[in-house]
């Protein structure tokens, strides 16, 4: 029976169709996040006409929707380390279409809280199990732009919610973009069908046989099978106790708490600019038209962020690239308070987005693939976890910086404090610990052991 490292294998692919195959459907489930997330801040100036909330009130609504972000995060990232991440992605987005939908029916301010709510429990367990499984099923050699790549689509997301606010919006009302929310459900069936389970789950229940069907597609020369020994006791072994404690154990600690307060400090930023830049944008001035169009600026300098940064990160490192963008992403903050020309706050705009959300599409599979295999859903989704306490923060706390009667642009200050303060927890982060996935030789040669044929 010859022996099979199922991830080293994976991690020594090349990218081909299997690995595209899994990247889209990802790509899609992201999307869904950037569009729910970028959705209430488009709508918010029409819903809080429709409702009559003040700018505190608003904030508050933003906030509690996080908070069943943060909880979705705690109970559905180790969730999916003990009954698989597919089944936990499938809850995720049957969650976030049926209550979304439901949010955009939702004939009163309380009834739209508790529907968002729920939905949220889906979004905050969907963002850790997808870039667990993009980390798990990318090659190494390219593994940061490619979940950089897909995590774009959490930006695409956020563009496309601002397209619809501009163009459909004023004539269709702020239900609408809620509305489009039930297209996952839809598509759900097909994603069961042909998305895969984690290989981690296959590896602890013995599963030869799926791995061999993924493993073959991944490695067509490698005639894997079913019968091959893919290291199952050495797995079965590692998944005994706790997932949460193994994120302590090894000389993880200090990581774990630098992961924890880089990942704060970025939500923050992210979903205090994604809910009220069009509000502060359109306290400044501009037309809403006009004031959402900086949303749209936003995500493409987000996206530009990702593909750059996963681009730097293959060649120099993830964290010299993560700390460069958090300390320009604050001074870019200040510049943004003190700047009214039209053509620099487009630029400085895109500038926060790459350094926001474009920082967090490249620290994320950093924080998964640091942790052991079987604990990485655990690892992301914990650190998510508690860094949706600061995206809980960011909206009420902004809503009070509008509240007390300074200039509406003076609120881009208030990042710069956050963004200062990720950049100095990655220093903290202590890399030789880490579980990284390493290149090394051939697979025929390296991950795979001829050994006598059981009988």
């Amino acid at each position: 029976m010859r022996k099979v490292n199922a991830t080293d294998v994976m991690a020594q692919s090349k990218f081909n169709r299997f690995h595209l195959l899994v990247f889209l459907w990802c790509v899609y489930a992201i999307a869904f996040d950037g569009y729910d997330i970028a959705m209430y801040g488009v709508g918010l100036p029409l819903m809080m006409e429709d409702f009559g909330l003040t700018a505190v009130e608003a904030g508050a609504v933003g906030s509690y929707t996080l908070i069943g972000m943060m909880v979705g995060a705690f109970v559905f990232g180790p969730l999916a380390d003990m009954i698989g991440r597919k089944k936990v992605l499938a809850i995720c987005m049957f969650l976030f279409s049926v209550f979304t939908l439901l949010a955009g029916l939702a004939p009163s301010i309380t009834v739209f809280t508790i529907m968002r709510f729920i939905a949220a429990l889906g979004m905050g367990g969907l963002m850790p199990n997808v870039i667990s499984l993009m980390t798990e099923y990318s090659p190494k050699k390219n593994r940061a732009l490619i979940v950089a790549t897909m995590y774009c689509g959490y930006s695409i997301g956020g563009i496309l919610a601002s397209l619809i606010g501009m163009y459909i919006m004023e004539g269709f009302g702020w239900r609408v973009l809620y509305w489009i929310g039930i297209i996952p459900l839809f598509t759900l069936p097909f994603f069961m069908k042909k998305f895969p389970e984690s290989l981690s789950y296959y590896i602890v229940r013995n599963q030869g046989e799926q791995l061999a069907s993924i493993l073959n597609k991944v490695d067509p020369t490698g005639n894997y099978k079913a019968t091959d020994d893919y290291e199952f006791a050495s797995a079965k072994e590692n998944a005994k106790g706790s997932p949460v404690k193994k994120l302590f154990q090894q000389n993880r600690m200090i990581s774990t708490f630098a992961f924890w307060t880089a990942v704060f400090c970025c939500l923050l930023m992210v979903y205090g600019l994604n809910t009220w830049l069009p509000k502060i944008m359109q306290a400044s001035g501009y037309g809403l038209t006009s004031s959402l169009s900086f949303t749209l600026v936003l995500c493409v300098g987000q996206i530009g962020g990702s593909l750059f940064g996963g681009y730097l990160v293959d060649r120099i490192g993830h964290r010299k690239v993560l700390v460069s963008m958090y300390f320009i992403g604050a001074v870019t903050f200040v510049a943004l308070s003190m700047t009214s020309n039209l053509m620099l706050l487009y630029i400085l705009i895109a500038i926060g987005g790459a350094c926001t959300v474009g920082t967090q599409n490249l620290a994320n599979p950093y924080i998964s693939e640091f942790y052991p295999k079987e604990v990485r859903a655990t690892g992301m989704g914990i650190a998510l976890g508690f860094g949706r306490i600061g995206a809980i923060l960011a909206p009420i706390l902004v809503g009070f910086l509008l509240a007390a009667n300074l200039e509406p642009q003076n609120a881009f200050m208030a990042f710069a404090v956050p963004s200062i303060l990720g950049g100095i927890a990655l220093l903290f982060i202590q890399e030789k610990y880490g579980s990284f996935d390493k290149l090394g030789m051939e697979p025929k040669e390296n991950l795979v052991l001829n050994q006598s044929a059981v009988k």
